[in-house]
């Protein structure tokens, strides 16, 4: 739905390590980067623009990628919370959102609420 995302970061590293990890089991690399900026998304196509800003203030956005089936968005939660995001809701049926909405949520090392869900 979306042709690219653009997330101010205070620590490039800590982010990119925490989204390459989290977003790996979703189909998501690591595409162009330098020592100010990463693209990740599916190969060739990054959409998720990490830009190195001194003093970025993230907390508040809400991102949300959509994951093939259950068992990559419990491995979106695993591997998030290995590369340093905080749980926000671990893997499991949201049948408040929807009878077959299954998700999972952390928070990036920015403050961002970000989710995998399987519809």
């Amino acid at each position: 739905m979306y042709d690219h995302i653009g997330l101010k970061v205070r620590d490039l590293a800590a982010s990119r390590r925490f989204y390459e990890a989290a977003l790996a089991p979703l189909g998501h690399v690591l595409g162009s980067h330098d020592n100010t900026y990463a693209g990740i998304g599916p190969a060739g196509e990054p959409a998720l623009w990490l830009y190195a800003t001194e003093g970025a203030k993230g907390p508040g956005t809400h991102i949300a990628f959509r994951a093939a089936d259950h068992k990559a968005v419990e491995a979106f939660h695993k591997a998030g919370l290995k590369a340093g995001g905080t749980d926000n809701g671990g893997a499991g049926p949201r049948t408040d959102y929807s009878p077959t909405y299954y998700a999972a949520f952390l928070i990036d090392p920015d403050g961002n609420n970000v989710e995998a869900v399987c519809p």
